[in-house]
């Protein structure tokens, strides 16, 4: 079963609104070619960085959280494909595949709600994720995933790891550390089962909110030299360690070896996402983060969750697309050493 849909120039050119005497960034970017497998125009492209989306709330239904993450891609490409071509946004750099869809697994019947259920339909997102990143990581590419729930961090570095042959480091932007029992796949678990499978080896948890995290989760964490975090109220409560400095940790922590960049978009304040937060970071420091990490080229990944359109707050303007396009852009704009 084909669960990938690309997204063809043509495709794309219905969702851009054109200026006269302006060049969209849709113009200057390449397309998926129909013409030729997916690892065919991977071999060819000269493009440094491949996009794609992965349309499912399944891993968050699984973790018992709200659905709406499977809208994220759809509202994001609306909105990069018309940032502007310039000197600044280096388009070029960019191959954009298409998206998941998990629709055929995921049709309205009585397993809905079926936790148990909806785990084993996670597996299959798992297999499909890693054997792009796969892929993608194999040819020289650095994969940038958007869409979708937390549970895909478990496709990304295993992905990476297999086409790397080692174990890789992340370092997670979240107020949830996503390290919970390997009870069956779903959103919370995807660091947990990537680190006892040996896909990864140290792990970072960047603002996680202390009343988000179960004492058992401590307990792991204090028992486990390779897991490590700075808390939101650390930072922004307590003021123990600026921003700057929490940041400077993490970086330091992951980045002896290849790592990945997660953003869950619950950590910034106010964003409509499965476990929407009134207190959290602002965007612009979700801006930072990335920029920071992007610099270095052991950065092999960036994924992007979590975030649901549709669960934008009553009287509050929210731009999800413009939010996760500007994140994408700091990532693949970085000057990378």
């Amino acid at each position: 079963m084909d669960y990938f849909n690309p997204l063809t120039e043509k495709k794309a050119q219905k969702l851009v609104q054109k200026r006269k005497g302006e060049a969209k960034f849709f113009e200057n970017i390449s397309f998926r070619n129909p013409k030729q497998t997916i690892e065919e125009q991977l071999n060819k492209s000269k493009t440094e960085f491949v996009l794609f989306g992965i349309s499912e709330d399944i891993g968050v239904r699984a973790n018992f959280g709200k659905c709406g993450t499977k809208k994220a891609w759809n509202v994001v490409l609306n909105s990069l494909l018309n940032i502007q071509s310039n000197r600044f946004t280096n388009p070029a750099k960019l191959l954009i595949l298409g998206h998941f869809n998990f629709d055929e697994i995921d049709q309205k019947s009585k397993d809905q709600k079926d936790i148990k259920k909806l785990q084993k339909k996670v597996n299959i997102i798992d297999a499909e994720v890693t054997n792009l990143v796969h892929l993608i990581k194999k040819k020289g590419k650095i994969p940038i995933a958007i869409g979708g729930g937390h549970n895909n961090a478990y496709g990304m570095i295993k992905g990476c790891a297999l086409a790397l042959k080692s174990k890789m480091n992340a370092i997670n932007f979240d107020a949830h550390t996503d390290f919970r029992a390997l009870e069956g796949r779903h959103s919370g678990n995807g660091f947990s089962y990537a680190m006892d499978e040996g896909f990864l080896e140290r792990y970072f948890i960047f603002g996680m909110h202390e009343n988000y995290t179960s004492e058992s989760i401590y307990k792991t964490i204090d028992n486990n030299k390779n897991i490590a975090f700075v808390s939101f109220e650390q930072i922004h409560v307590r003021k123990e360690i600026s921003v700057e400095k929490a940041l400077e940790k993490g970086y330091k922590f992951i980045s002896i070896d290849p790592y990945g960049v997660e953003i869950d978009c619950d950590a910034i304040a106010h964003c409509p996402s499965s476990a929407m937060s009134p207190t959290g970071f602002s965007t612009t420091e979700a801006r930072q983060f990335v920029f920071k990490l992007a610099k270095n080229t052991k950065a092999t990944y960036l994924h992007i969750c979590e975030a649901a359109p549709k669960l934008k707050p009553k009287k509050r303007d929210y731009n999800v697309g413009k939010l996760i396009s500007a994140l994408i852009m700091d990532f693949i704009s970085a000057n990378r050493k």
